[in-house]
């Protein structure tokens, strides 16, 4: 897979060693950059320019690439490289930082982000999930479909502790796609049953993330999830 990532800040940098580890193929683009940096991750392959000038992407032929990666620490450029990787390059996954809470409501596909992460609502959401056993977390919004990524980890008095996932009506266009025990991820089949301190981790909606979170915490009152 060829990644494009745009920004060779500390964000952009963490994901290429993931994706480089992984034996993707990896190019930055920066207008920046430095000798050091660039040191650091000799694999990669990097293009000094702007990212926001049709040149610079056309001189990274970035119709050539799978996923754009846009990790700078500006929002409007993010939002910018998103919307020319999809309308000018076809580009077939886009996934875009955002950096103020604020701007999140422009990420969308109007935009070209086919995935926002937003820094400070995943920071939130992991504050959440160690501090709250046993509510529900919502860890990010996939913008196309109105999808996102939920989690739970489940306290030994949840009732759902024991049972098999197969045996479980879990709510329309929800999936559980995960579960982390003792620190390892599973992939869970019908026959695998739910432990305590298990962490689980669906792909759901909004429509039917309150009807999750009445599964997983019966018999308490349903919170707000705010996605502003």
């Amino acid at each position: 897979m060829r990644v494009i990532i745009v920004g060779a800040g500390s964000v952009g940098m963490s994901i290429a060693q993931e994706l480089l580890i992984n034996e993707h193929e990896v190019l930055f683009i920066d207008r920046a950059t430095t000798d050091e940096r660039m040191s650091r991750l000799p694999r990669a392959d990097w293009l000094v320019g702007d990212a926001c000038e049709i040149a610079t992407l056309q001189e990274a032929e970035l119709q050539t690439g799978d996923v754009v990666v846009a990790a700078t620490g500006d929002d409007k450029a993010n939002l910018v490289v998103s919307l020319l990787a999809k309308t000018e390059f076809g580009i077939p996954r886009t996934v875009a930082r955002v950096n103020n809470p604020k701007n999140e409501w422009m990420f969308d596909e109007s935009w070209g982000v086919d995935v926002a992460v937003s820094t400070p609502r995943l920071m939130t959401a992991l504050v959440e999930e160690a501090v709250s056993v046993g509510d529900l977390v919502r860890i990010f919004d996939f913008q196309q479909g109105s999808a996102s990524m939920a989690g739970i980890t489940l306290p030994p008095d949840n009732p759902n502790v024991g049972r098999r996932v197969g045996d479980i009506d879990f709510p329309e266009d929800t999936l559980l796609v995960g579960i982390i025990r003792d620190a390892r991820p599973i992939g869970p089949s019908a026959d695998d049953a739910l432990e305590a301190q298990d962490e689980l981790l669906f792909l759901t909606t909004t429509e039917s993330e309150p009807r999750l979170e009445a599964m997983m915490r019966p018999g308490l009152p349903a919170r707000h999830h705010s996605s502003e």
